[in-house]
């Protein structure tokens, strides 16, 4: 099996440690001098960087968290001076701002060696083609993966988002090997390859790297069924780099998180308090290699776990499990955790439901009340009441089953669902609590 870089995907646990305690420092020193909020924040603890001696000190310091970003919008994060920052992304203002990030130009060195790395774990090679069908812009995704691919060789076909039947015809005439794209958006070309007759099995694809949103193992095997791939996860976040934090190599039993680069923590997303290995909770990310826009303790509010276990593959590098949600995404519904991803599960092995959907949760007097929106295919818009009704039925039941709590399930037309950079909005929570 490949490794992209070997020196640091198989660097024994004591020599990463001592690695990573270097760039803590270092990291510390660089955002203490030249970030005023990162200066504000140690001073007000009464940290000085130098007091920093171990990586169990890491615990001493302050989270960072999107409200940071924010109150600092456009450039009091940066660590460097605009001149040496070649590139500007920025995250979706979802609420408020965007949050903006700049890379320098080693930043875009590191973040290109990074992505060559999990894309290599997933067997591409300088002998692919590769489609990256995520959209170009201010979204890093498209532009991480990108510059992995050509960093070890392969082809790029920089289709960007959408135009769905030109994207299957590009694959069948430019035999593109590598699929780049939402885990929603493969199944979105699935569809449309069995209305127009494409046979996946006659395509050059092998390979799908596909990340963006949570998604599960029963859509992974559905994608792997219906396009004849191995479909392969990956993580990223705009804030810590984009694509290029953690992902699968071709054992798919977890993301190697790329500790040389980031030092991962796992908290208790309401105490804050550090949890054990392998406990589940919020994923908490250092920066260590990065120059314009480092991140000192950065809260992801991504659901996860982290396995230390040794892998089959050789790499050393800690697991990261897909995650379950988001912290603010999780929905506590009459006492129960609710994560999308549980009913995403119920929803892949239904027939004829589109991986879009939404939780839509409402409080009617003291009680709970939880619908969720499926987006169906054209065919489940029966005209005999009795069978719709005997479809909706069947839903709930199932995801009363998974969950533990009842829902009213609600089919919506396809596209229905808004989009935002290519993800469908997951939740709505319209309780005043």
């Amino acid at each position: 099996m490949e490794i992209w870089d070997a020196t640091h995907e198989c660097m024994p646990r004591e020599e990463l440690e001592q690695l990573q305690l270097e760039r803590l420092q270092a990291t510390l020193n660089r955002a203490h001098k030249n970030v005023t909020c990162y200066r504000n924040k140690f001073n007000e603890l009464g940290i000085d960087p130098e007091d920093v001696q171990s990586l169990a000190d890491l615990t001493r310091l302050p989270f960072t968290t999107k409200e940071d970003l924010r109150l600092n919008y456009p450039y009091g994060m940066f660590a460097v001076p605009l001149r040496e920052v070649v590139r500007i992304h920025s995250s979706s203002g979802t609420t408020g701002k965007p949050t903006v990030v700049g890379y320098t130009r080693n930043d875009i060195r590191t973040w290109s060696n990074l992505v060559a790395r999990f894309m290599t774990s997933a067997g591409v090679t300088h002998d692919d083609v590769v489609q990256i069908a995520f959209g170009y812009g201010m979204f890093t995704g498209a532009f991480g993966l990108h510059y992995g691919a050509e960093t070890i060789g392969a082809s790029v076909i920089p289709m960007s988002a959408g135009n769905t039947e030109r994207q299957i015809m590009i694959m069948q005439d430019y035999r593109s090997t590598v699929l780049v794209s939402t885990p929603g958006y493969a199944v979105t070309l699935a569809d449309r390859m069995e209305r127009l007759g494409v046979d996946p099995k006659g395509l050059s694809l092998k390979v799908g790297l596909f990340g963006g949103e949570p998604w599960s193992e029963a859509m992974r095997r559905e994608i792997e069924t219906r396009l004849a791939i191995s479909a392969t996860d990956n993580y990223g976040l705009s804030e810590i780099i984009g694509p290029g934090v953690a992902g699968e190599c071709r054992h798919k039993c977890g993301m190697h998180l790329f500790e040389d680069a980031f030092l991962p923590e796992i908290i208790d997303p309401d105490s804050g308090e550090v949890l054990p290995p392998c406990s589940v909770g919020e994923l908490v990310l250092t920066t260590l290699t990065k120059e314009a826009f480092p991140m000192i303790r950065y809260r992801t509010r991504d659901i996860t776990s982290l396995d230390y276990s040794p892998c089959a593959c050789g790499r050393t590098l800690v697991r990261m499990r897909k995650t379950m949600g988001r912290s603010d995404d999780m929905l506590i519904i009459k006492g129960v955790n609710v994560f999308p991803s549980q009913i995403e599960e119920v929803l892949v092995a239904i027939e004829g439901c589109e991986p879009h959907y939404q939780l839509v949760v409402s409080r009617e007097g003291a009680m709970d009340q939880l619908e969720v929106r499926i987006e169906v295919t054209e065919n489940i818009f029966f005209d005999e009441m009795k069978l719709q009704r005997a479809f909706l039925e069947k839903v709930e039941k199932r995801i009363e089953s998974v969950l533990g709590v009842g829902a009213t399930v609600r089919l919506v037309e396809p596209n229905s669902i808004p989009r935002h950079e290519g993800k469908a909005a997951r939740v709505i929570d319209n309780r005043q609590i």
